[in-house]
Formats: structure tokens, C-alpha cells, sequence
């Protein structure tokens, strides 16, 4: 069973009154929370696919907690597979998590992606999470589980609003322009 397919099959396993299947949470409107996962690739890239089970596993992980305070997620992965789509997307590395329109990762680093660069046989860099004042390739759980339950608790603020003057930055052109048929 994958990681989506167990997020989306979890149920309540708490002996508390009124869990599991009750209807405690009938009159309450289901909050949302929109999920975006932004990627160039889930095929070859490493930094990609380990982003991608870590999201999951950290959506099974507060399960629960998002279960027992009326919050829905949704899920959307998105493949950015051309210039255009970065730049409506303000897409700005490689790959992206946003909760409701925020970046988890504010801060943009990054480093050498070997994956990525012989996907497209050029030199490509790739986003670098850092938390708790380290770096990893690969987002932590803690990170995304953090950045959710912000969210779900109301400390996020506000919407991040789009920079009018976004630039798709040269390092993703020379990607998307390296994945261009030659000829």
C-alpha cells in the first residue's frame, strides 16, 4: 500500500467517546486545507520522490489531529514541465510545498541536483530544506508536520500574495530548455 493510499484509508483508533464514526463533528464545517506539491520530476528525481513520501507520511501522521479537529485536505501534485507553468505558478524551485498558498520554505537554497541533471543533461539545482538550522535534501517530516499544524491551529497569517515581478529563475529555463526536443 503507498503512502497516499494509506492517508486517504486511516481511520480513528482512539478509545475516546464519541470517535470513531460518531458524528461529534456534524454541526462544525469542515475547515480546508489545500496542499500544493510543485515538482520537475517524480521518475528520476530523488529530492522529488523523497518530498513526496514525506508529505504522506506526514499527512498519516497528524491524521488524527486533523480528523478530530474537522479539517479536510487536499492534495494537489503538481508537474511543472515548462517555463509558462513555472512562472504562472510562481514556481521557484525545485520541488515546492505550499499549505494553502504559503511556501513551507521561505528561504530559497539550493544545491546540485545529479538527478535532475542527467535527466535533462545539463547542470541543474534543486531546492535544500532547511530546518532547525540544518540542511537536507529531502524535507523533514517535522517540517511539513509543523507547516500543517500552523495551519490547522490559525498561527499561519495570511496568504502569501504573489510577486507581480516574478522571474522564473535561470537555473529552471535552462531546465525546461534542456527537456526541449532537440532539432
Amino acid at each position: 500500500m503507498t503512502n497516499e493510499q494509506n492517508v486517504q484509508s486511516m481511520s480513528c483508533c482512539s478509545y475516546s467517546p464519541g470517535c470513531c464514526g460518531s458524528n461529534e463533528n456534524a454541526d462544525i464545517a469542515k475547515r480546508q486545507i489545500c496542499i500544493d506539491f510543485m515538482y520537475l520530476d517524480l521518475s528520476i528525481c530523488s529530492r522529488c520522490q523523497g518530498t513526496d513520501d514525506t508529505l504522506y507520511a506526514a499527512l498519516a501522521e497528524v491524521a488524527a489531529v486533523l480528523k478530530a479537529t474537522n479539517v479536510e485536505v487536499t492534495v494537489n501534485k503538481i508537474h511543472v514541465a515548462s517555463e509558462e507553468q513555472a512562472y504562472q505558478l510562481r514556481f521557484a524551485s525545485s520541488p515546492t510545498i505550499r499549505v494553502n498558498g504559503r511556501d513551507i520554505q521561505m528561504e530559497i537554497r539550493e544545491s546540485l541536483c545529479e538527478s535532475c541533471g542527467d535527466l535533462c543533461g545539463d547542470e541543474v539545482d534543486c531546492r535544500v530544506w532547511v530546518y532547525q538550522g540544518k540542511e537536507f535534501n529531502v524535507p523533514p517530516k517535522a517540517m511539513i508536520i509543523d507547516a500543517i499544524l500552523r495551519e490547522v491551529y490559525g498561527s499561519a497569517g495570511n496568504p502569501t500574495n504573489p510577486v507581480d515581478d516574478f522571474v522564473v529563475p535561470d537555473n529552471l529555463k535552462r531546465f525546461f530548455q534542456s527537456m526541449q526536443p532537440k532539432g
